[in-house]
């Protein structure tokens, strides 16, 4: 690592997001730049009317499908492990694990190695490539469940709790709210693992993302809309977008029990306010133990933090030597479900 550069001085805090001085690249800027870097297809994270956007090919197909194809000016994708430079910046993206595409940004210049996480998670998930750990001089990472209270029980250990839910009242359906975006597909994944073969059934806006999933080599089996022609469909599992759960649109089907699967039904007030009866806590993000095992992990003497719960990971990470601040960028947070969702039928 050289010894009079600091990384602050190439990879900074801009108006318009994390900014990388030397290449002239924003990493998931929050308003139009010249030229983006995307980490993955989430709202908070992919935005339209970038001049430029470098991507993978996944995230640039779902970018497109949120957006159109006049999203940005134009594309540039990178393949996992494959090197770009810029201004004398070495560019990679390995895998975040986070949804399909997903990829961490691997900036080296003059001896140093800045890595860019994103979001990503720890858990394995067969819709996506698992995350990959990468020494660096800086670790830039998020830090959304980072409070010790957040540990995440295995995925398939909550999906059994919903099948059983399933045989319990086979009188009823059951709706699953869940993100368009990497949580839906995922639990259409774990179902199948789990034996689920029969068909699952989909709110309107989450068709078009399940197709390029599949158009990716995503297996997902017998999938159904979920409209009018379906029924009231008893005994049958919905996927819809969390706000759909309480909506006028889930009223059509049969003695209801509802059921919303993300990290945040850890916290009984945001179940509540969910309106789940059934909360499954099944995040993609890494929980509290896998942060603190990413940060050994990268071997990183410094650690900024993008957002979530900076101060209790800022603290631990002290606690192991590691310099560690909080970037507090704008616009980052939970997935946005109203960005370019496709329309749902009339209630």
């Amino acid at each position: 690592m050289a010894a009079t550069l600091r990384p602050e001085s190439w990879v900074q805090v801009s108006a318009a997001g994390l900014y990388c001085l030397p290449a002239d690249l924003y990493i998931d800027p929050h308003r139009a730049v010249d030229r983006a870097l995307l980490t993955h297809g989430h709202s908070d994270h992919a935005r339209a009317g970038h001049r430029s956007v470098l991507a993978t090919e996944p995230t640039l197909a779902i970018l497109k499908a949120r957006y159109g194809e006049s999203a940005a000016g134009s594309y540039q994708a990178l393949a996992y492990g494959q090197r770009l430079s810029l201004n004398g910046v070495e560019i990679s993206l390995v895998p975040a694990g986070h949804v399909l595409g997903s990829a961490q940004a691997v900036l080296e210049w003059q001896g140093q190695r800045v890595v860019v996480s994103g979001d990503f998670k720890r858990r394995p998930d067969p819709t996506c490539a698992p995350f990959q750990p990468v020494p660096c001089d800086v670790f830039v990472t998020e830090a959304t469940f980072g409070l010790p209270v957040f540990r995440h029980p295995p995925a398939e250990q909550e999906i059994a709790r919903l099948l059983h839910s399933v045989r319990l009242f086979p009188e009823s359906c059951h709706i699953v709210g869940a993100y368009s975006l990497g949580k839906a597909q995922r639990l259409i994944a774990l179902l199948r693992q789990a034996g689920w073969d029969r068909p699952l059934f989909l709110h309107g806006a989450m068709e078009r993302l399940c197709q390029l999933y599949q158009s990716f080599g995503v297996e997902l089996g017998w999938l159904r809309p979920a409209n009018r022609d379906a029924g009231p469909l008893p005994g049958e599992i919905v996927l819809a977008p969390p706000s759909a759960v309480a909506d006028r649109w889930a009223r059509r089907f049969a003695e209801l029990v509802t059921a919303v699967a993300s990290g945040w039904m850890r916290v009984r007030a945001r179940a509540r306010q969910a309106r789940a009866e059934l909360p499954l806590v099944i995040s993609d993000h890494a929980d509290w133990d896998e942060l603190l095992e990413t940060l050994d992990d990268v071997g990183a003497p410094e650690v900024w933090v993008t957002h979530g719960n900076e101060e209790a990971l800022i603290h631990a990470a002290g606690l192991k030597g590691i310099r560690a601040r909080a970037l507090a960028l704008i616009g980052r947070g939970e997935e946005d479900e109203t960005a370019a969702a496709a329309p749902a039928e009339a209630p």
